[in-house]
């Protein structure tokens, strides 16, 4: 194999797999890049067994082949190198050898026959969002999340498509986020629990622009976007009906500034402990009062003006649950149903819903 690339588009290649070499490789070879040429490109991959991560990136391809690259090592050799074209050539033994204007580096590879294959997903079932669309999707819904692998179904989210409509849903058990899309360009009937990691990674790949394409069947999902391939096994098991612990909307409710709400939450935070980890809201007709009392600690207290018609109550809640969902939204101001002290709250938008169960006042 012998190439020439941009040294750009060779960070952006490394940069969009990287995340994805495991800190603790089974096997020496997932500690390693695989570059094979293809046509007019490099294809570079990465992958820990359940996931894996392709990138093409334009090269001038001088001779054709394929080798796996350490890579820690060269991701760091990668980042250190002058703004001039790299030349990568694999000599005998798997000896690598990159130059990069009076640079010059000799890496030990390791065969491809070792490499695992990424698996293509045979199937016609798809569907097409706008990236930013499902960008905001995974913002309003990854937080939930639940990072207990006791509950191992719970440690994704859940894709639940019917016909030319995907709800998305996460919870921990604790809090709910659910978020649906309608009339979708192409879609099916699955449902499927996508691992947070491939969420996670998604995440930094979606970009504002442009669609990706999602092929999937029982037990693989593929993200296709930007002439990248994120390919992970799906989490097996039966995520829980959601749909039965939605409560029916409430008629009266609080409208509350999101931005002052999220301050005011992030402030009264400061004071909680693990021994006390809730804050306290109480609500009046016409303000709400965020507390936290800690003695031997101190404590912290804010009103927030609010327009509210319902009777007055004290409710406890976990102040990162709601710190979670109020600084991704973007309204200016939130409807909160909340009427009593052992009620869930319920952040209720067109499309979207949040709940929060509610913690014992310490």
């Amino acid at each position: 194999m012998k190439i020439k690339i941009n040294r750009a588009d060779l960070l952006e290649g490394i940069q969009a797999v990287q995340n994805v070499i495991p800190t603790r490789a089974t096997l020496p070879v997932l500690s390693n890049f695989l570059f094979e040429t293809q046509k007019d490109h490099v294809r570079i991959v990465a992958t820990d067994l359940d996931l894996g991560i392709s990138k093409n990136i334009p090269a001038e391809i001088q001779e054709e082949g394929a080798i796996t690259i350490p890579a820690k090592r060269f991701g760091e050799i990668a980042r250190e190198l002058p703004e001039e074209e790299v030349n990568i050539a694999v000599k005998k033994n798997n000896s690598i050898h990159v130059n990069c204007g009076t640079c010059f580096f000799k890496l030990m590879g390791i065969a491809t026959e070792e490499f695992p294959k990424i698996p293509k997903i045979e199937t016609e079932q798809n569907l097409i969002l706008e990236q930013k669309e499902l960008k905001e999707m995974l913002e309003l819904t990854s937080f939930a999340v639940s990072h207990d692998e006791a509950r191992y179904v719970l440690n994704g989210i859940f894709f639940d498509v019917k016909d030319k409509t995907v709800n998305l849903v996460a919870t921990d058990g604790r809090r709910l986020s659910v978020i649906k899309k309608n009339n979708l360009e192409k879609a099916g009937n699955i449902q499927m629990i996508v691992p947070v990691k491939t969420i996670q990674e998604l995440l930094r790949l979606l970009k504002d622009e442009g669609k990706v394409k999602i092929i999937y069947n029982e037990n693989q999902v593929c993200f296709e976007l930007n002439g990248t391939l994120i390919i992970s096994r799906l989490i097996e098991g039966e995520f829980p009906n959601y749909a039965q612990v939605i409560p029916e909307e409430k008629k009266t409710k609080i409208t509350i500034k999101r931005e002052a709400f999220l301050r005011a939450v992030k402030r009264a935070s400061l004071f909680t402990t693990t021994e006390a980890p809730s804050i306290k809201l109480e609500v009046f007709k016409d303000k709400m009062v965020i507390s936290k009392i800690v003695p031997e600690i101190g404590e912290a207290r804010e009103e927030l003006p609010m327009d509210y018609a319902g009777k007055d109550f004290a409710v406890g809640f976990n102040p990162y649950y709601l710190i979670d969902v109020l600084k991704n939204l973007k309204e200016e101001e939130v409807p909160f149903e909340i009427e009593d002290g052992d009620k869930p709250g319920v952040i209720r938008l067109p499309n979207y819903t949040h709940i929060v169960l509610p913690m014992q006042l310490s």
